[in-house]
């Protein structure tokens, strides 16, 4: 422990504000990206700021060339949220000049302007600017150069500790602690907003064994949470600043308006429902997982190396997406023997560390087998396995893709088309929504990927009528909507239906999970997730669907129905299923035999009541490593469904 900060009579110094115990709790107003890339929003916004009596309003500064992977700025060949989190991040980024002049007007303020710099040239031009602390975003906790570069300043920092594991907080503490360098630890659940059940506000205690000056960086609605933070110890809180949490862009909703008095009413219930138990290990939430993938930092290598090359530092660098081998294994890798040839920018996986790896190969099961896959990756995955069937997930960048420069020649196999939720501008599919501006662009970016659908026909001949795999919408930001607006839902739904020219196509709507993982998993489903009632509505309009196990699984836990009954009632609706594994409210796709589905006893319901359904393995980044995830899953399901 770093001895010159220990205990609360050695507060640390943000220029001439003191922290502490004892000290007023500094509170940071987080823009982030919250301008839009609008200089005169981004002003706006120091003055709430200041009207607010925040301590500093703080922003983000970033090199996308230094913080991600040549190819991922390509977008050649990373998955779909990472395309959309870089279209938010070239469109909402400021000057390097804009935000000296935002340092400059914070000054005439008498409010701070603090930063959050993603790398090294971001420091150096901060330095510049004469900041006196660094704020540390969760997804650099395990970026060792950059915590380098920082402590070197001698400054203050301010470390958020979202999407880590326990063990990997006290490394980058030790590494601090090394350095002599003052800083706080900030207890952080990064998902955007953040599920009260999720945020264990008394993981702090823990965080303050690890080192003593601790807050808390709050994503979830409202403020009661927070003020909980402060009454367990916070010595800094940040949350983020809105004009209007309804604008585009990642964090809006997870933000505060100044109007959001009605929290206050709350207050006492959020609470409790954050104060959650001490923790001896930290869980990793889906949202956080997903932002994990997305934004902390891989090991990849800095050059070509060849099979059979021991690693040496040199060859390694760091850059996100975190979806590699973790920084941490740094000294662990260096010294091994690598196996197979890299290229520059390839990850580095466990495996690299002799730890083993599933290998593909013909899997044998009672039903048609397949896998997910992108264009680019369909050829090297045929070659290494034989399923019955592949799954084209489709992103908005996809559908602007020529599949010939990816396929070639025909396959002897069938396909499904998994639809994109997201598309660009941040919209969700929806074509159950009563907003008919938006229903209408669902229903034309529907109408496109079926006719993709259509044109990749000639490439299986052998798939007379493709399914389409379609996440339907009808989800609400705050609360879920009450029976009657739900069955209003259904029907818009069946309208639009009725709209779409479905020749020679099949759309099969996906059950559900009750918290979809959009924009961090806390919008409400409101449709397609109780068996029941899905199963009428596919009776009615003469319909199949695909039934995402894991999605029911948290449904049934969220709702409380029994979930192998609910496979039965779905099963002669089932064209085509989804597995994975889940746990809780929203571990949704976790790997098989690492959550709380009994696959021997779902695949008797199966055999029994959809015995003709295909399906894929649908694990969280289960395509890394050359699809490690997916060939794990396959043997572990092989004579159970």
């Amino acid at each position: 422990m770093n001895e010159a900060f220990a205990g609360g009579s050695q507060p640390l110094r943000i220029g001439d504000r003191m922290l502490g115990d004892g000290q007023p709790c500094f509170v940071i107003a987080e823009v982030g990206n919250n301008h839009n890339g609008d200089y005169d929003r981004a002003i706006a916004l120091v003055d709430a700021a200041v009207t607010a009596g925040a301590d500093c309003a703080k922003f983000q500064m970033r090199k996308l060339d230094e913080v991600y992977r040549a190819s991922s700025l390509s977008g050649k060949d990373d998955d779909l949220a990472v395309e959309y989190t870089l279209d938010l991040l070239r469109r909402f980024e400021l000057s390097t000049e804009q935000q000296r002049r935002i340092a400059a007007y914070c000054a005439s303020k008498g409010i701070r302007y603090l930063c959050t710099p993603w790398d090294a040239s971001s420091v150096a031009t901060l330095e510049t600017f004469g900041v006196d602390a660094y704020k540390v975003a969760s997804a650099d906790l395990t970026n060792l150069p950059l915590l380098g570069r920082l402590a070197a300043t001698k400054k203050t920092l301010i470390v958020s500790t979202g999407m880590s594991t326990t063990e990997e907080i006290r490394l980058a503490a030790k590494f601090l602690d090394e350095r002599s360098v003052p800083y706080v630890l900030l207890h952080c659940q990064s998902t955007y907003p953040a599920a009260l059940h999720n945020i264990h506000l008394r993981f702090m205690e823990t965080l303050r064994a690890i080192h003593p000056l601790v807050g808390y960086s709050g994503h979830e609605r409202g403020i009661a949470v927070s003020i909980g933070a402060v009454a367990l110890g916070a010595v800094v809180i940040e949350r983020h600043i809105t004009l209007d949490r309804e604008m585009e862009g990642p964090d809006h909703a997870a933000s505060l308006e100044p109007e959001e008095f009605r929290a206050l009413v709350n207050g006492i219930r959020e609470v409790e429902a954050a104060r959650g138990e001490p923790l001896a290990e930290r869980a990793l939430s889906q949202g956080e997982l997903i932002n994990r993938e997305n934004l902390a930092k891989s090991l990849v290598a800095a050059r070509p190396i060849a099979a059979g090359s021991v690693v040496t530092e040199e060859d390694l660098a760091v850059r996100s997406p975190g979806q590699g081998l973790s920084p941490l294994r740094m000294r662990a890798l260096i010294g091994q023997r690598i196996t197979r040839a890299m290229a520059t920018d390839d990850y580095f996986f466990p495996s690299d560390l002799s730890e083993g790896t599933a290998k593909a190969r013909r899997y044998r099961f009672g039903r048609p087998w397949g896998v997910p896959v992108r264009y680019h990756d369909t050829e090297r995955f045929l070659a290494i396995c034989q399923p019955d069937l592949i799954e084209f997930h489709l992103s908005y960048n996809d559908m602007e893709r020529d599949p010939a420069a990816y396929l070639s020649g025909t396959y002897d196999l069938d396909f499904v088309v998994h639809a994109p939720e997201l598309f660009a501008g941040s919209k969700l599919m929806d074509l159950a929504t009563p907003d008919e501006a938006l229903r209408r662009y669902s229903l034309e970016q529907t109408q496109a990927v079926i006719d993709i659908t259509r044109g990749l026909k000639k490439f299986f001949p052998k798939t007379k009528r493709p399914p389409i795999v379609a996440n339907i919408g009808g989800f609400t930001m705050d609360e879920p909507l009450p029976p009657e607006q739900k069955a209003e839902r259904y029907e818009i739904f069946a309208a639009s239906l009725g709209e779409l020219d479905l020749d020679g196509i099949e759309l099969i709507p996906q059950t559900m999970a009750p918290f979809p993982w959009h924009f961090g998993g806390q919008r409400h489903q409101n449709i397609f997730i109780f068996p029941k009632e899905s199963a009428a509505f596919c009776a009615k309009h003469d319909l199949r669907m695909c039934v995402d196990i894991s999605h029911t699984k948290l449904a049934a836990n969220h709702f409380g129905f029994d979930f192998a009954e609910g496979l039965a009632q779905l099963g002669p609706h089932t064209a085509h299923l989804h597995f994975g594994d889940a746990r809780g409210l929203d571990g949704e796709g976790l790997q098989v035999g690492e959550g709380e589905i009994d696959f021997d006893q779902i695949g008797t319901v199966l055999r029994q009541h959809a015995p003709e359904a295909s399906f894929i393995p649908e694990i969280w980044q289960g395509h890394k490593n050359m699809g490690e995830g997916f060939w794990t899953a396959l043997e572990r399901l092989e004579g159970r469904i």
